[in-house]
C-alpha cells in the first residue's frame, strides 16, 4: 500500500485512543449521576476485563496479564496488517478502531490499575452495564471487520488458488519457523529473568523475606508469563510459516515454471504473488523464456537450411 493509505489505516487507531482518553479524563470529575433521557453518566471503576470479568483475581495477575494481553494484541495487529493479502481499507480500519479501543482500556490499567467506565444506557429497571467510549468503538470495529469479510471474502480466500500448499519446501520452512520460535523464546526468557528478579527484589524490599507473600504474587506472575510465552511461540511459528512461504513459494513456482519451459509446455508469463519476495524472478523468467524461444527458432532455421542443402546435393548427384 501507499504511504497515504497507511496513514488512513493508522489514523483511526490514534483517533480512537485519543477520543477515549479525553472522555475518560472528563469522566474522572463526575461526582453525581448525570442523566439525559435514557443516557446516564456515572463514574465506575472496572477492575476486571470486559463487563467486570476476572475482577476477583489477584491484582498482580489481573493488571499485569490484562495489560500484557493488550500489548500482545497490538503486536498481533501489526503482523496482521503486514500479512493481509489485500488492501481492503474497510477491514484494516476496522482492525485499527478495534485495537484503538483495546489500547484505551489497557492504558487505564497501566496508569490507574482499573478501567474507567462512565456510560449507562436504559432505565432504572432495565439498563446496560457501565461502559466507556473505547468499549463502544470496539463494536464499530467488529462491525467493519464482519462487513469487510462478507463483502471481500472471495479476495481473502479465493476459490481458485494456484498455490494451495503452504508447505512447499518443508525442511527449509520448518527450520525457518523453529528459528523464529528460538528467537522469541530467547527474548521471553530474558524478559522473564529481568521482570521476575525485579519483582521479587521489590517485594522483599517492601515486606521482607515473607514466603507466603512471595508465593502469592510471584506464582501467578510466572504462570501468566508462561501462558503468554506459549501464545507468543504459537504466533511466531504461524508468522514464520507465512513468511517462509513468501520466500519458498516464489522459488518453488519458479522451478516449476522453468521445468515446464524445458519440457516445451506453453505457459503464460511468470508472476510472483503480491507480498511475496523475489519479485525480480518475473523479469528473469521472461528473459529465460525469450532466449529459449530465440534459441529454438535459430535451431529450427539451421535444421531447415541443412535439410535444403542436403536435398540439393542429392539431386545434383
Amino acid at each position: 500500500m501507499k504511504k497515504r493509505e497507511w496513514l488512513i489505516v493508522i489514523l483511526p487507531l490514534v483517533a480512537t485512543w485519543l477520543f477515549d482518553r479525553v472522555t475518560k479524563l472528563w469522566a474522572t470529575d463526575i461526582i453525581a449521576v448525570k442523566s439525559y433521557g435514557p443516557l446516564h453518566f456515572v463514574l465506575h471503576h472496572n477492575h476486571g476485563a470486559m463487563l467486570g470479568l476476572f475482577s476477583d483475581l489477584p491484582s498482580v495477575l489481573r493488571i499485569v496479564s490484562l495489560s500484557t494481553g493488550g500489548a500482545f494484541l497490538l503486536c498481533t495487529y501489526a503482523l496482521i496488517q503486514y500479512m493481509l493479502p489485500i488492501k481492503s481499507l474497510t477491514l484494516r480500519c476496522g482492525l485499527s478502531i478495534l485495537i484503538g479501543g483495546i489500547l484505551g482500556n489497557v492504558a487505564d490499567r497501566i496508569a490507574w490499575g482499573y478501567v474507567v467506565d462512565f456510560i449507562v444506557v436504559g432505565t432504572p429497571s432495565l439498563s446496560s452495564p457501565a461502559f466507556n467510549i473505547a468499549d463502544a468503538l470496539q463494536w464499530v470495529g467488529y462491525a467493519l471487520i464482519v462487513y469487510a469479510i462478507i463483502r471481500e471474502g472471495e479476495l481473502l480466500w479465493p476459490e481458485n488458488n494456484s498455490r494451495k500448499k503452504f508447505w512447499v519446501n518443508l525442511s527449509f520452512q520448518i527450520k525457518y519457523c523453529l528459528l523464529m520460535m528460538a528467537v522469541g523464546l530467547s527474548l521471553t526468557l530474558i524478559s522473564l529473568v529481568f521482570s521476575y528478579t525485579y519483582l521479587r527484589v521489590t517485594i522483599q524490599e517492601l515486606v521482607g523475606n515473607n514466603q507466603f507473600l512471595l508465593n502469592k504474587f510471584l506464582v501467578p506472575y510466572v504462570i501468566t508469563f508462561i501462558i503468554i510465552c506459549i501464545a507468543f511461540c504459537a504466533i511466531t511459528f504461524a508468522v514464520g510459516k507465512v513468511l517462509s512461504h513468501r520466500i519458498a513459494g516464489p522459488i518453488y513456482a519458479f522451478e516449476r515454471y522453468i521445468r515446464n519451459i524445458f519440457d516445451g509446455e506453453k505457459r503464460g508469463p511468470f508472476k510472483v504473488r503480491k507480498g511475496d519476495e523475489f519479485k525480480e524472478l518475473e523479469a528473469l523468467a521472461e528473459e529465460i523464456n525469450t532466449r529459449l524461444v530465440k534459441m529454438r527458432s535459430e535451431r529450427t532455421v539451421n535444421v531447415v537450411e541443412f535439410d535444403d542443402k542436403s536435398d540439393t546435393k542429392a539431386q545434383n548427384e
